[in-house]
């Protein structure tokens, strides 16, 4: 057997012969380097006119870089690209829109106080008086809205409609420009499992009604769901181009990862013990002085993952920086082991630390690293006055760097390089050196906030079953995701959060998908599980 026969071998591309309807994009050679790093290596990439085009690929394989060319914001070193058959140079954005390619991007671009229809035509006004282009623009908005099911309020403020009506806007301007190829890049990362389905019948619609829809993703379920054919790249190659109906999420996940990884979580029975963690009628305020969480209270036993659902801004994160001192709440408790913390003030979150509780925040890059600084003084970030690293104002580098080095050995943290930059490791590894920090020191309780966001497969692999032998190993976790799939796999019981509130309870081997969206969009658990179940056929 060769060393590489647990590499995913490259299937064939699909047939490159022209479609019925005819190539909506081909992309022939695409070259781009950022320096040293080759970020698009020959890439070759074909896309039938009236289709949905998943693209998959690991962190960094190159999919954002890819669209990017194809929307105008970078430009290729060498290649060429063919818009509907001709060969086309695109300089920027606005060009990019000119033939017809426009982009729903991952964070919206919409101004929050303007209406509906003054986003739409916000930067397409065809004369210099705003009344007449707003007017023309609402007779085409009514037209779009009917054409392609995408109704929402032309009215309506950004502001007081949901992210899923803000998504329809975003759509809805591409479509007011002229977008005969609309590229979606993670389109589904911040809306509800019904938001999301109401999002693919409006890509179908879409489809159906002659446009092309390019669709950049992670989650594989989705791709199985929605698109007709994917391209998978991995290390700045396209590998692979199929038909949907004739692969599947394992065979697309080895392709992405170059080995075989498993996508299913597997867990013993939960065997929880005495409660660790207890949150009692906590309110807690944001920056602006807003409350988020609204006498919000659980308890969190040992042995136990209790998973934190929600559409993120629920008061997620401020619930999570209270819990680890990180900010101050206006009223209620946090218990640690039964005793009362003193997490107010600016040493609240090393009071939290020294009573046994370890933090993985949502934000890896913003309040978990500092990226200016090398891994092994990332590793000891909250630590440093550890014993271990010395004792009064001399800190013990020798010791901090072996710790550093065994911590990436354990983590599987690549490269292995304790003096490089955390900048410079991938958004993966960033989260494994977080990870390796906070799970070493041995924590009585663990919170996580978002322990695979933005992280490609392999490290998902590798970082929920850290997290599972934590549970297993008598630790008690919160975690909080956005990813329902994650919630579901991971966590012994479920909370649902809704504007600040736990809106209800329920266990991941029962409750199902419609049943905990229902909640993500407010409704109680009882009421969520009666509409659930008229919604089954």
């Amino acid at each position: 057997m060769s060393g590489n026969d647990n590499i995913a071998q490259r299937p064939e591309p699909a047939a490159a012969s022209a479609p019925a309807n005819g190539w909506a994009i081909e992309l022939e050679n695409i070259n781009k380097r950022f320096g040293a790093v080759h970020a698009n290596k020959d890439i070759d990439l074909k896309v039938a006119r009236g289709t949905i085009h998943g693209i998959v690929g690991e962190n960094g394989a190159g999919k954002s870089t890819l669209m990017s060319i194809l929307y105008g914001f970078y430009t290729a070193d060498s290649g060429t690209i063919r818009v509907n058959g001709t060969e086309r140079a695109i300089t920027d954005s606005r060009h990019a829109l000119a033939l017809g390619i426009g982009m729903v991007h991952q964070h919206f671009m919409l101004v929050d106080n303007f209406s509906v229809l003054e986003n739409v035509v916000l930067g397409a006004e065809d004369s210099g008086f705003l009344r007449p282009s707003l007017e023309r623009a609402r007779r085409e908005l009514d037209r779009l809205e009917q054409e392609y099911d995408l109704e929402v309020d032309p009215d309506a403020t950004i502001e007081d409609i949901s992210v899923g009506q803000q998504q329809r806007v975003e759509i809805l301007k591409a479509l007011y420009r002229g977008a005969e190829t609309l590229i979606l890049d993670e389109p589904t990362g911040v809306l509800t499992p019904r938001e999301a389905d109401d999002l693919f019948r409006v890509l179908e619609t879409l489809r159906d009604q002659g446009k092309t829809v390019i669709l950049i993703t992670h989650k594989l379920r989705e791709i199985m769901a929605i698109t007709d054919n994917v391209s998978v790249m991995r290390q700045g190659e396209m590998v692979a181009t199929l038909e949907t109906a004739k692969t599947n999420p394992e065979q697309l996940a080895e392709l992405m990862v170059g080995r075989r990884v498993l996508l299913r979580v597997e867990k013993g029975a939960a065997s929880p013990g005495g409660t660790l963690l207890e949150v009692e009628n906590l309110v807690v305020a944001d920056d602006m002085g807003v409350v988020r969480v609204k006498d919000v209270s659980f308890s969190v036993r040992a042995g136990e993952i209790v998973g934190i659902a929600g559409v993120s801004g629920n008061g997620q994160s401020e619930l999570l920086e209270a819990v680890t001192g990180m900010r101050d709440q206006k009223a209620g408790a946090v218990l640690l082991g039964g005793k009362r913390m003193q997490l107010r003030g600016d040493f609240g979150a090393a009071r939290a630390r020294a009573a046994g509780l370890a933090h993985v925040p949502e934000d890896r890059q913003r309040m978990g690293l500092v990226t200016g600084f090398m891994e092994w003084e990332n590793a000891i970030l909250g630590y440093s006055t550890s014993p271990e690293y010395g004792r009064g104002p001399l800190l013990d580098i020798a010791a901090a760097k072996a710790r550093a080095a065994e911590q990436m050995r354990k983590f599987d943290v690549r490269p292995a390089d304790i003096m490089l930059k955390t900048s410079l490791f991938s958004g993966g590894n960033q989260q494994k050196i977080v990870l390796a920090r906070e799970m070493d020191r041995d924590p009585d309780v663990l919170v996580v906030g978002q322990p695979t966001r933005g992280v490609d497969i392999g490290a998902i692999e590798f970082i929920h079953n850290q997290i599972i032998a934590m549970r297993d190993a008598g630790k008690a976790i919160l975690l909080v995701s956005v990813e329902l799939d994650e919630i579901r796999s991971l966590a012994d019981r479920i909370l649902v959060m809704f504007d600040g509130v736990i809106v209800g309870e329920a266990d991941p081997a029962t409750a199902t998908e419609g049943e905990l969206g229902l909640m993500m969009a407010g409704i109680g658990a009882g009421a969520a599980a009666a509409a659930a179940r008229e919604e089954t056929p």
